[in-house]
Order: structure tokens, then C-alpha cells, then sequence
């Protein structure tokens, strides 16, 4: 079940590693009232008939999972940014890549809450499925702007292989310092239903 924002951003960049991707791009902007969110692969892509499929939650390829009957990570995605005014958009070439892109508004009582960022980010890194990974985070608000960039690659010339848990916990802590660095930006949303 997606209860958080970060469950959409783990799920469907596990998807795009699984679908064979050597660098999958995690872009994350976050203004005074919306969060714009893209993961960008180039994996095996979609045509249009598998495209079409993976919009429908009674769809699975019965591959990477074989008991599962349906498929709901994308439609409940699609559900949460529509009750909260968001947007959602699928684009796939096969044999290129898919480029998934979603926003929530964060003023809307709908919008699920963020979750966990470092942890989602330091689980994706470490993924062993995972060849580049770049994350792009930026948050720019009334009270300013902050960005951080992180590549799984020169995260490992400098720390090593993400695989113990030495390396897992100095990658953990910085990750938190660039949310907290962030943290001067934040501003309090006001909740409404429109």
C-alpha cells in the first residue's frame, strides 16, 4: 500500500531499474505549493498496447512478481494526484526509455505526507540492481531556495561499494544533513480542499 509520497518514488524507480535501466534520473522541485516529482530511465521502454496496460490495475506481466494478479502502483499514483489536483504523465519509447511525471499540491488536505526521503533515497542508491542513480532535489519557497545533487557513482568513488553497512551509514547521515540544510525553506501549508 502507498501510504507516502516517498512509496511512489521507490516503487517506480524500482521499476525502472528492473526494466534493465543503467541510469535512472530521480528529479525532485519543491515550491510554496506544489511538489513536482519525475523519474527518468533508459531502460526497455513501453510501446503503446504495454503503455496503455500498466495504466490498468488489473494488469501485471506475471513476470517480476508471478502470484500477484493485479498491478496498483501506477493507478493508485494517478488516484492520489488527482485528489489533491496533481498531474500525472507516462512517456515510453521502446528500446529508450519512460519518463514518469507527477506533482501533488501541497496545499490540498489530500496530498499524502512526504515520508521519509534519506531512507527512500538510501535504499534506492544501494539497490542491487541499481548501475547510476541520480537524484536532483530542489525546494524554493517565499523564504528562499536550497538544492542538492547526489550521483550513485561518485557516491562510490568516494565512500566505496553502498553494500556494507559502514558505507550505508555515512551515506544516511549525509543524506540527512542536505534535508536539514533544506529545512531553513520549509514552509507550513495551509490545508484546503480545493
Amino acid at each position: 500500500m502507498h501510504v507516502f509520497i516517498c512509496d511512489f518514488l521507490l516503487d517506480i524507480v524500482q521499476n525502472s531499474f528492473e526494466a534493465e535501466s543503467r541510469r535512472v534520473e530521480l528529479s525532485l522541485e519543491e515550491t510554496d505549493t506544489r511538489l513536482v516529482c519525475q523519474v527518468r530511465d533508459n531502460g526497455k521502454g513501453m510501446d503503446e498496447a504495454v503503455k496503455n496496460r500498466v495504466l490498468d490495475p488489473f494488469y501485471t506481466d506475471g513476470i517480476k512478481h508471478v502470484k500477484r494478479k493485479v498491478g496498483l502502483g501506477l493507478p493508485f499514483l494517478i488516484q492520489a494526484c488527482e485528489a489533491c489536483n496533481g498531474d500525472f504523465s507516462l512517456e515510453s519509447e521502446l528500446g529508450v526509455g519512460t519518463t514518469i511525471s507527477f506533482s501533488f499540491n501541497l496545499n490540498h488536505m489530500d496530498t499524502p505526507p512526504f515520508g521519509d526521503l534519506p531512507s527512500t533515497i538510501l535504499v534506492l542508491m544501494s539497490h542491487p540492481l541499481a548501475e547510476e542513480l541520480l537524484v536532483k532535489r530542489s525546494l524554493a519557497t517565499c523564504k528562499g531556495s536550497g538544492e542538492y545533487e547526489l550521483s550513485k557513482t561518485e557516491l562510490e568513488d568516494v565512500l566505496g561499494p553502498l553494500n556494507t553497512s559502514g558505507t550505508l551509514n555515512l551515506l544516511k547521515e549525509f543524506l540527512v544533513s542536505q534535508e536539514e540544510d533544506l529545512k531553513q525553506f520549509y514552509i507550513e501549508h495551509t490545508l484546503s480542499k480545493a
